[in-house]
């Protein structure tokens, strides 16, 4: 099979399940008379073509469940003339090629920085090449860590050059294919949203020189250098701000009821659970059960590691003389200490072995075939 034709298959493999790489069986004769060369070019075209079919297939799933989510399919006509005006906006906001100018502010500037970064260039993948602390690559100086990288691999630049010569043209062809679309489904969302009145001021400052120079832009800049700069700059912020509110939300948090389990339910939610799901009230009184003894042998468990952990705590307190209210572990004897930590460490373990047995609890009941 042709290097190219691998690769087309294998780009189509990566938005298909693996299953959709089962090569169909060919006929008899075709078999017989084909030689092996072709009868593998046959083979990869049947390959690709199933690959194909099943994700149309997945992604007709995916539009259905989107347009019953939304209730898109259920949404009223939309007049003619207000589509026409909206066409008119949305041409304006995506004329051709806008979709790539977006993506070369990526593509030529952050991208091509960072396949630079991570084509040798940076320190950590150098420490990973060479095993060497990153600590002392980061104190050499770049002509150094350049002719290192250049060890390694001395056309790497020519090599990205070659990547961004071959992938970007693929990439520009492939969102100018994706303009149409867009355009349309903008059209139908501000034929919606917006009044005839509005489209058609949008159309007049559209229409000017500056309009036309934002329309040309706005999209592009969304994918500019300062823009991500900043967003990124923006992250730690919002994080701290979760984290410092982290008590607050969880304080509130606990007062909403907890989501009840298959153990929770009594006999007469069961018998109801049943005749909604079509099953025998014994496979669920069954499965109730199994979980309810999974539930109480995890909680002694996890109670005794617990207890045993406070006993020696508190017997450490005790051995350091004074009372430390703070029970600062500084004060303690290191067998103490060794002993509570021990302890600490099987009371975690004991945790996390009890949810195993619980996750492994549920997933023997849910293997167990409802009977008719």
């Amino acid at each position: 099979m042709s290097n190219w034709k691998s690769a087309l298959l294998a780009g189509a493999m990566a938005f298909a399940p693996v299953h959709a790489a089962a090569a169909p069986k060919e006929a008899p004769l075709a078999e017989a008379v084909a030689p092996a060369d072709d009868q593998d070019e046959v083979n990869s075209e049947a390959e690709m073509a199933n690959a194909k079919a099943k994700m149309q297939k997945e992604i007709d799933q995916a539009i259905a469940m989107i347009e019953k989510i939304f209730g898109v399919d259920k949404l009223p006509p939309i007049a003619p003339a207000q589509l026409a005006l909206a066409q008119q906006t949305t041409t304006a906001l995506v004329p051709p090629g806008s979709l790539a100018k977006m993506i070369d502010n990526m593509y030529g500037k952050f991208f091509k920085g960072l396949m630079g970064e991570l084509g040798g260039m940076s320190d950590l993948m150098l420490s990973i090449k060479t095993g060497v602390e990153s600590e002392k690559i980061e104190a050499l100086d770049e002509k150094s860590k350049t002719a290192i990288a250049d060890l390694f691999d001395p056309q790497r630049q020519q090599r990205e050059e070659q990547a961004m010569n071959v992938i970007k043209p693929l990439i520009t062809e492939a969102l100018g294919d994706l303009e149409g679309p867009m355009r349309n489904g903008m059209a139908h969302a501000f034929a919606r949203k917006f009044t005839a009145q509005q489209l058609g001021e949008m159309n007049a400052f559209f229409a000017t020189p500056t309009g036309k120079a934002y329309a040309d832009e706005w999209m592009a800049l969304q994918a500019d250098p300062e823009v991500m700069l900043a967003m990124v700059k923006a992250v730690p912020p919002l994080i701290n701000k979760f984290m410092d509110r982290g008590p607050e939300i969880e304080g509130k948090l606990k007062d909403l009821p907890k989501e009840r389990q298959l153990a929770d339910l009594s006999d007469a939610e069961l018998v109801k659970l049943a005749k909604l799901m079509k099953v025998d009230v014994k496979t669920l009184k069954e499965n109730r059960d199994a979980w309810k003894t999974a539930d109480e042998d995890a909680t002694e468990v996890t109670m005794d590691a617990a207890d045993a952990a406070a006993d020696a705590a508190t017997a450490a307190a005790d051995a350091a003389g004074d009372w430390d209210p703070s029970f600062d572990r500084e004060n303690w004897s290191e067998a103490d200490r060794t002993r509570v930590e021990e302890l600490e460490t099987a009371a975690s373990e004991a945790s996390s072995a009890a949810y195993d047995a619980e996750q492994a609890a549920i997933a023997n009941a849910r293997k167990k075939k409802p009977s008719k």
